[in-house]
Order: C-alpha cells, then sequence, then structure tokens
C-alpha cells in the first residue's frame, strides 16, 4: 500500500531528532546523482589546509559566541 509524502512526512516527524536528522541526510544524499570523484580529495586538502592555518597562528579561531553576535546583528541591520 503506497502512502503519500503528506503521511510520510507526519510519521517522520513523530521521530525522534537524531533519527529525522539522520533520515534527512538519508533523502539529501539520494539526490545527490552525479559523484564527483574529485571532491572527496579536494575537500581533505582543504581541510588540512585550514587547520594548517590555525596550527601555525596564521589564522585566529572566533569563538561560536561572538560569531552569533555578529551574525544576529547583521541579521539586525
Amino acid at each position: 500500500m503506497a502512502r503519500d509524502a503528506a503521511q510520510l512526512l507526519h510519521e517522520a516527524m513523530e521521530l525522534p531528532a537524531e533519527a529525522r536528522a539522520a533520515l534527512a541526510d538519508s533523502l539529501l544524499d539520494s539526490l545527490d546523482s552525479e559523484i564527483d570523484v574529485d571532491a572527496e580529495e579536494l575537500w581533505r586538502k582543504e581541510i588540512e589546509r585550514r587547520l594548517a592555518s590555525l596550527g601555525d597562528g596564521s589564522v585566529q579561531p572566533i569563538p561560536w559566541s561572538e560569531v552569533q553576535t555578529r551574525l544576529i546583528g547583521r541579521l539586525k541591520e
């Protein structure tokens, strides 16, 4: 018996937050039909570059509380 999207959504919304997040992640993954074979390697290199910048002090991290304050300020502009 086929269920429509509204019924599935209603049932999904009754799941715990962690299960809903996993379901949403799986659904989003299912939409990505093209695989960029270089993407994983490029992301790995970018992560290494960013970690090196933090490690050598050329970039200073910003505390999340400060980021939140800045973002809220921008939204109010």
